[in-house]
């Protein structure tokens, strides 16, 4: 079937919360009648919720790929909800499904076509979204059912009305990028991801996803600076910028990254509440950039941490990969950031297996990945993607692939790169809950993942942590104090016996890295680890402070304010005081009396006036 185009006249989409006539917005494959005069669905789907009030039904929702993709089905949730459909994880209770695809490996395809003959054999309503059916339109698994295309996402609701209604609907064109200010359903309440282009500007000889996102398309400053300063009231205390390509925004506009993300710093509240995470970039696009890149990552709002993937080290295969860089350019860059940035995480891909991968490419790719010891690797196996120039080069054995997987998975699961972490003192910030439901996860400045255990009522906030042990792919901690973003302040966890030893090493803006055995080497500034060494166990969380009635407010013994001492806590002034009990006096005891006094005599008087 031919893509139908948008029939709108002047191409515009519909606005947030307003539905367009769907025979004027979007072109259908109508219903279509049997000999019997029967309607019957152009498509083998059909579903009593066909009869349904629209808004009214269950979608299902799955996303496959990358964090632009679930960015997208946010955005999909958002305005689906919006209209009245509820989003649920449940497919066998839900009346659509509704599955965002990735194009960039062949399993995640696999497991796409799977989930889409599920779909068929219940005869439930589907709809496919995403890369796969905008970079293969012409997959004979997408035959009969409805898609959407990348940059057709806020016409989603209009696509699933008329496939419940039995209609087969197609929406692949590409116009102007979608609103950011969509309505959206975060999958973490605290954690915006934002894209902030589309496309790229390279050619990579293996790479599919170019056929669906295509070529760059960029947001401009002010709509992304908007977009940040809207999630941030909205209480998101980490903003992820994503995309196909980080370190490639703004060329199509005549703008870069570092202008993007200065503007978006200064959006950023200034007592470090909310962080920003830079997405991935390839080299070649921060080359020119890369001392400004490093000054951002300095800065106290911005995770020190950066996805750089170098795919290979071997200049014969990056050249056959068509990557427009050297290993010596990438050299270069993971040099200069973790020589400008202290704490500078970087993590990187590699593809084994590439077509022409002889075993000194490989060696080369091995000898990189041991001399940096790069806390995170991603490491895949080659996999030709239909109509990609690669897809045509001759592969390597099978076999010898799955070898040199194993082999370099070995050797980068051999790293122990957080030994040493036992003992820091650092500032995390939470966001999620693990896995075990037992663990809250927080993660460093340098995006060092941090398990604690604590109330769920710490999320979205930040602490200071003592790291208790480590391990392979995150490190555990026990929460010292509490950050009172509000006041600017911080509370003290009554929940770990163990308080933080005074040293310098705590700044509102940073991230602390020290040692308690060696204070002096900290790199976090000159305020000290306490606020108020003698902070009262109350202090810890709002639910921990116990009601206290009028009888012990009027009977406790009054404090007396000896001394008050200010201290420079980050951008505020803190009034701590030092106070001590002292014996009731003559007025004091007369002042009570008279009190009592005074109740007993209305008292008196109702009773009088009663009786």
């Amino acid at each position: 079937m031919e893509d139908i185009e948008d029939l709108l006249v002047g191409g515009g989409a519909a606005p947030p919360g307003f539905r367009l006539p769907i025979t004027a917005a979007v072109g259908i494959n109508p219903m279509k009648k049997k000999k019997n005069n029967k309607l019957e669905p152009s498509s083998l789907l059909q579903n009593s919720s066909t009869h349904q009030v629209p808004g009214t039904q269950t979608i299902f929702l799955k996303t496959f790929g990358c964090s632009h993709n679930q960015s997208d089905s946010e955005y999909m949730a958002g305005q689906l909800s919006s209209f009245g459909y509820a989003i649920s994880d449940n497919a066998e209770g839900a009346d659509l499904w509704l599955i965002n695809t990735c194009t960039v490996k062949s399993p995640s395809q696999s497991a796409m076509d799977t989930l889409i003959s599920k779909c068929k054999s219940a005869k439930k309503p589907l709809v496919v979204a995403g890369c796969v059916p905008q970079g293969s339109r012409d997959l004979k698994e997408l035959e009969g059912v409805s898609i959407v295309g990348v940059q057709q996402i806020d016409r989603v609701v209009e696509v699933v009305e008329e496939t419940l209604k039995g209609h087969e609907v197609r929406l692949l064109n590409r116009k102007t990028l979608p609103s950011l200010d969509l309505p959206k359903v975060r999958k973490n309440k605290f954690v915006e991801i934002l894209p902030i282009n589309v496309g790229c500007l390279g050619a990579c000889t293996y790479c599919k996803t170019k056929h669906a996102r295509g070529h760059l398309g960029s947001y401009t400053v002010d709509s992304l600076v908007g977009r940040v300063k809207s999630v941030v009231d909205d209480g998101v205390k980490e903003i992820w910028l994503s995309s196909e390509d980080t370190g490639a925004y703004g060329r199509d506009i005549g703008v870069n990254l570092p202008i993007l993300l200065n503007a978006i710093v200064g959006a950023l509240p200034s007592n470090g509440s909310t962080m920003l995470r830079i997405g991935m970039t390839n080299p070649p696009y921060i080359l020119e950039h890369l001392k400004e890149i490093a000054e951002i990552l300095r800065h106290p709002c911005v995770y020190s941490f950066l996805h750089v993937p170098v795919q290979s080290g071997s200049d014969a295969i990056l050249t056959a990969m068509k990557r427009e860089y050297t290993a010596g350019e990438f050299r270069m860059v993971v040099d200069t950031l973790t020589e400008l940035v202290p704490g500078m995480q970087i993590a990187t891909d590699i593809i084994c297996g590439f077509p022409g991968e002889t075993d000194e490419d490989f060696a080369q790719t091995v000898d990189l990945i041991k001399e940096y010891k790069f806390s995170q690797v991603h490491i895949s196996q080659f996999y030709p993607r239909p109509g990609t120039p690669a897809a045509r080069m001759k592969k390597v054995a099978s076999n010898i692939v799955k070898k040199r997987s194993r082999e370099l998975t070995s050797v980068f699961e051999s790293f122990t790169p957080y030994n040493g972490m036992e003992g820091n003192m650092e500032r995390i910030w939470i966001t999620d809950i693990a896995t075990d439901e037992i663990h809250l996860v927080g993660h460093t400045k340098g995006y060092v993942q941090v398990l604690v255990v604590g109330p769920e009522s710490l999320l979205g906030s930040s602490a200071i942590v003592k790291i208790t042990s480590v391990g392979r792919w995150s490190v555990f901690g026990d929460v010292i104090k509490i950050l009172d973003e509000s006041q600017g302040v911080v509370k003290k966890d009554t929940s770990n016996k163990e308080n933080c030893s005074p040293s310098p090493c705590f700044d509102q803006q940073d991230a602390c890295a020290c040692s308690e055995a060696k204070p002096e080497s900290c790199a976090c500034g000159s305020n000290g680890c306490d606020i108020d060494a003698n902070a009262n166990a109350n202090d810890s969380y709002p639910e921990a402070q116990k009601a206290q009635n009028i009888p012990s407010l009027l009977l406790r013994r009054k404090p007396s304010l000896t001394t008050v001492e200010m201290e420079d806590n980050g951008n505020q002034k803190v009034a701590t005081s030092n106070m001590q009990d002292r014996d009731w006096g003559v007025v004091d005891k007369l002042l009570v009396g008279g009190i009592f006094l005074s109740l007993l005599t209305m008292v008196a008087l109702i009773l009088y006036v009663r009786f």
